[in-house]
This record gives structure tokens, C-alpha cells and sequence, in this order.
């Protein structure tokens, strides 16, 4: 059975990025909100947006940080990480820069979207793992990710119960 993951992404620059990763298939993820939906849901503001996000990780095993390169220090993605690992889930960082948006580009890579967050006197950053897909081009590090996507998964898990 595929696990329950919670995708967690900067949108608008990466939305295509995090589709490709998310159509793997291999992983079960949380329901894309379109962007009416999204639209929607901001519109309520800060309260409507942490209530979305919290019912979004109901249920899910480990939040999978997809980060571009401006996904670092999102006010939003650091209330993912903060309340996934709060819940007990497992915590991963997967770097996409590489990966091909809708135009066929890349960007550069970001800063660690784990930086700043202190569990038990130490940085986020030493404990869970930041996942930077090898290869030359888009294809090979599709591939990299689709290949290793699960071990990425339960080594956040475990590494998440071991703490």
C-alpha cells in the first residue's frame, strides 16, 4: 500500500515541478487544490489557510518538502514543516530546481527550506535529510527521483520515530 504523503511546494513557480513528481505514481499524495480552489481558500485568510493545510495532513505519514528555489522561509511552508513534525510525521526535503517547468527551464537551487527550525537543541537540518536527485539533465533526475522516492519516504519516517 502507498504510503500518505503531504506534497509541500512554493505554487506558484513550481506547480508544474511538483506535478511531474507527484504523477509518479508511487506515492499516494494529498488532492492538488486547482486554483479556484486556492483562490478560494486565501480569500479566508490566515484561519482558512491553516484549516485547509491541517485537513490536507490528516492522515498523512510524512510531509515531502519540494523545494524550488524560493521555498525556503515561506511563511506557509514553515507551518507545513513545523506542524507535520509537531504531528509526528516524517520530514523531507526534495530539491526540483533541476527538474523542467511547462517551459522547458530550470532554476537554481534554494536554500533549505529546514534551516531555522530547532527540535531538541538542534537544527531540522541535522536531523532530517535534504535530497538533491542526481543526473545531467531534467530526464535523468526525473528518473533519480522516481527510482528513490519510497526510500526517501520511509527513511523520513524512520528517522522522524527515532527522534
Amino acid at each position: 500500500m502507498a504510503r500518505q504523503v503531504f506534497y509541500s511546494f512554493h505554487y506558484q513557480p513550481d506547480s508544474t515541478r511538483a506535478a511531474k513528481i507527484r504523477n509518479i505514481g508511487k506515492i499516494e499524495g494529498n488532492k492538488p487544490a486547482n486554483d479556484n480552489d486556492w483562490e478560494t481558500v486565501i480569500k479566508g485568510g490566515d484561519a482558512a489557510i491553516k484549516k485547509w493545510i491541517d485537513g490536507q495532513l490528516q492522515g498523512r505519514s510524512c510531509t515531502l518538502i519540494l523545494a524550488g528555489t524560493d521555498t525556503a522561509n515561506r511563511k506557509w511552508i514553515n507551518y507545513e514543516i513545523e506542524t507535520s513534525w509537531n504531528k509526528g510525521m516524517g520530514v523531507a526535503v526534495l530539491n526540483i530546481h533541476g527538474i523542467t517547468n511547462l517551459s522547458g527551464n530550470t532554476s537554481a537551487k534554494g536554500n533549505n527550506p529546514l534551516d531555522g527550525f530547532t527540535v531538541k537543541g538542534r537544527n531540522l537540518n541535522s536531523i532530517a535529510k535534504r535530497y538533491d536527485p542526481q543526473g545531467i539533465d531534467s530526464r535523468a533526475k526525473y528518473n533519480w527521483i522516481s527510482n528513490n522516492i519510497e526510500k526517501i519516504i520511509e527513511e523520513a519516517i524512520q528517522i522522524r520515530k527515532n527522534v
